[in-house]
């Protein structure tokens, strides 16, 4: 699985004049943003994606884990931008950040606006707690999170980086504590899986103290024929540095789309080990396999409506069903440890955290 896509650019040299160039310049003040200019769906690419730094999600401060704004929508933040200075040239910086809440607000909604996000069925079940992000929240300190992972958690087959599971996680968390100071980095790299995380660990991870990691982790073992029983024991090792080093652990298991299905025996032996790894570390496990399968067995959703071409990521709305169920889950962990955190009645869990 990898994130890779690809950017042509074509140099050009100026030769209007000034008085053209300011023409021309008036005239695409006036011009009309094209219907379909926003949150193009980028093309998946094979080729394996460039290593690269952790990413720090943004956190909106509205919160909802569905669609925030589309980072590379120009057209949108121009007309924005725009009206603002039109009505208040001397608006504030806090202002114009309550604007943008206010729209990422009305956003918030649209993905599931067709098709709904509804828990796994079977009714809440107990959970265990995040005493590290619990004690943080309860402290009012800043509390960081790390997306750990492949591409799926780097976010390959979103249509913008704005919509990757851990930015909707993040947005989602921003809601629910809006006095804290929450933090979520990015750190997927597409095409690995336990050996490569395993050499990165220290350095993406433990190295920047986090209270709470989220590793999604399996999916690439099945794909390239990994042995399942070496995997766990990396995972396994992984895990007890984590805890060993401070902070609250969440394992993701693999996802249900064709590709992973295509190998159902080693597919059903990873999610076991990687069970036991939870149970033996008594952390949390979120089942993203069972999640999805639910989605396409008990609620009727096609394939093709979570999994792009690919038959292997989700799509925009996959990942954000996913981020809105995890957040639930940590919500409900949180909650448990009763610090004075209003958690809803309506948040639904379906496995012991």
């Amino acid at each position: 699985m990898s994130l890779l896509r690809s950017r042509s650019s074509c140099p050009f040299r100026v030769t209007a004049s000034l008085s053209m160039a300011t023409l021309a310049a008036a005239l695409m003040l006036f011009a009309p943003i094209p219907a379909g200019a926003q949150g193009a769906q980028a093309a998946p690419s094979s080729q394996p994606a460039a290593a690269s730094d952790n990413s720090v999600t943004p956190v909106p401060a509205d919160g909802g884990s569905a669609a925030t704004t589309a980072v590379g929508d120009q057209g949108q933040a121009s007309q924005q931008s725009g009206a603002a200075q039109n009505k208040s040239p001397d608006k504030s910086l806090a202002a114009k950040a309550l604007d943008k809440v206010k729209q990422v607000a009305k956003s918030a909604g649209d993905i599931f606006s067709r098709v709904p996000c509804l828990p796994p069925k079977g009714g809440a079940k107990p959970m265990g707690t995040l005493p590290h992000v619990a004690a943080k929240l309860a402290a009012g300190k800043p509390i960081v999170i790390i997306a750990f992972g492949s591409s799926s958690t780097q976010g390959y087959g979103t249509s913008s980086p704005e919509y990757t599971y851990p930015n909707r996680l993040a947005a989602q968390l921003r809601r629910q504590y809006p006095s804290a100071d929450i933090t979520v980095i990015n750190a997927g790299r597409g095409g690995e899986d336990a050996p490569e995380m395993m050499k990165r660990l220290q350095s993406s991870v433990i190295d920047l103290h986090p209270d709470l990691v989220i590793w999604q982790v399996g999916t690439n073992a099945v794909l390239r024929n990994l042995d399942p029983d070496a995997t766990a024991k990396m995972v396994d090792d992984g895990v007890a540095r984590i805890q060993a080093a401070g902070s609250d652990v969440v394992l993701v298991d693999l996802q249900y789309s064709p590709r992973v299905t295509e190998h159902p025996e080693s597919a059903s032996k990873m999610i076991r080990l990687l069970g036991k790894v939870a149970q033996l570390h008594h952390i949390g496990i979120f089942p993203r396999f069972e999640v999805m399968r639910e989605w396409h067995e008990q609620q009727a959703l096609p394939i093709d409506s979570f999994v792009i071409a690919d038959g292997l990521h989700m799509n925009d709305w996959g990942y954000a069903c996913f981020a809105q169920l995890l957040g639930d889950d940590i919500i409900r962990s949180v909650g448990q440890l009763k610090i004075g955190v209003n958690v809803p009645a309506t948040v639904q869990t379906y496995r012991p955290m």
